[in-house]
């Protein structure tokens, strides 16, 4: 990936963004229409839980090109149903071609579809967990690990949570609107500020 600008951000069509997503039009559409705004729906936290993991070490564009292929492979993220799954299914998905073969990665999403199950029977829901870590309402610079990234990867790991170390769980805090990283002056950075405002977290 290139240099950040100096001001962390790209002009393209008239729309100023945050310069990592780049020209392509996946990437875009993601950063224009899905990345920092709120997330309440449990299946869609997993999917982000699980995509994060995979996409440690990979661009994340190479994970958005392959995201509907792991969404057949890992049954729509339903993780009542991933959490069955066993050694055959392991084999299947590291067959797979269309989605990333690591072995270590697919059981991390197995694993932690289990401990998803348990956290719901505790707690009610993921979202309700995951939304009494949001920090102040505040942009405090683009990081890539937090105290609230910090805090999250301790208690799942605590829980038995796997490959959710705090820079990825960083991410899955910016991806689904817990933090708000778009830079200042980013055209999409008021919209995830409004759908927040709008948003009621589950408790």
């Amino acid at each position: 990936m290139a240099a950040a600008p100096r001001e962390g951000l790209v002009r393209s069509g008239g729309v100023r963004r945050c310069w990592w997503c780049g020209e392509d039009p996946l990437y875009v559409r993601y950063h224009d229409e899905e990345w920092g705004r709120p997330v309440g729906d449990d299946r869609r936290l997993f999917e982000k839980v699980v995509l994060e993991g995979f996409q440690s070490g990979l661009s994340w564009l190479t994970i958005l090109r392959k995201r509907e292929a792991f969404r057949r492979a890992f049954r729509g993220f339903d993780f009542t149903k991933v959490a069955r799954f066993g050694p055959r299914d392991v084999e299947r998905l590291l067959a797979d071609a269309s989605i990333v073969r690591h072995r270590g990665k697919i059981e991390a999403a197995i694993t932690n579809a289990r401990r998803a199950t348990e956290l719901v029977r505790e707690r009610g829901s993921l979202a309700a967990f995951l939304w009494e870590l949001e920090p102040p309402w505040r942009f405090a610079g683009v990081r890539s690990v937090s105290e609230a990234s910090r805090a999250l990867s301790r208690e799942l790991k605590r829980r038995g949570w796997v490959w959710v170390g705090p820079t990825t769980m960083h991410a899955l805090l910016q991806a689904v609107g817990i933090v708000n990283e778009h830079l200042p002056g980013c055209s999409a950075r008021a919209a995830a500020e409004r759908a927040r405002k709008a948003f009621r977290p589950p408790r």
